[in-house]
């Protein structure tokens, strides 16, 4: 089973699809062009503390940039990384409807597309704005949600999705990273597409 997913972004950290995708002893196949719409997707964001100002939080459906050449529209995740571990996700649930069967063991496999405005071998605060920033994919048997951590003051996952590259967690492992293979030089970093 391979997941086909087109996702126009700005940052993005993470993407975890919960329920389960694959059986181990048959396959079904889910294809989710975000040029359909949502399609059951719903985009959050973690680890960071509301006190935070300007994180600048945004999530949708939105126009492709014509510098990609694609007509239709994409799934757009945006957010200022203050806290230098800001995740951003796009989670959807699959169940019975979907043909998934409970109890059964599934394998799961991806293919993301996505777009960003990160730049290859750029420098930054905290890391290179491209090469430092994590793509994940993952899923799990329970609904990834946020919480606001009483401890640390931070919004956190209540699901284990590793932490940025340093190891994959049970629920989502690092397939890459943002830098999208132009040189800062390349892009209009003050009128990102």
């Amino acid at each position: 089973m391979r997941k086909n997913l087109l996702i126009a972004v700005v940052v993005v950290v993470g993407l975890i699809v919960y329920g389960v995708v694959t059986a181990i002893s048959s396959s079904i196949r889910f294809d989710f062009d975000f040029r359909q719409g949502v399609q059951g997707w719903e985009a959050g964001f973690a680890e960071y503390s509301p006190e935070m100002e300007g994180m600048m939080l945004e999530a949708g459906i939105r126009l492709l940039s014509s510098e990609l050449g694609i007509n239709g529209t994409g799934y757009y995740l945006q957010g200022m990384n203050h806290s230098d571990d800001l995740f951003m996700f796009l989670k959807r649930r699959l169940g019975t409807d979907d043909g998934v069967v409970p109890g059964q063991e599934y394998r799961v496999m991806f293919t993301t597309v996505f777009a960003s405005n990160a730049p290859s071998g750029a420098l930054g605060i905290g890391g290179s704005p491209g090469e430092s920033v994590y793509l994940k994919a993952g899923a799990s048997m329970v609904e990834p949600e946020v919480y606001l951590d009483s401890e640390t003051g931070y919004y956190l996952m209540n699901v284990d999705k590793g932490s940025g590259n340093s190891g994959n967690g049970t629920a989502a492992s690092v397939i890459g990273d943002i830098a999208n293979g132009l040189s800062a030089e390349e892009i209009d970093l003050e009128n990102p597409p």
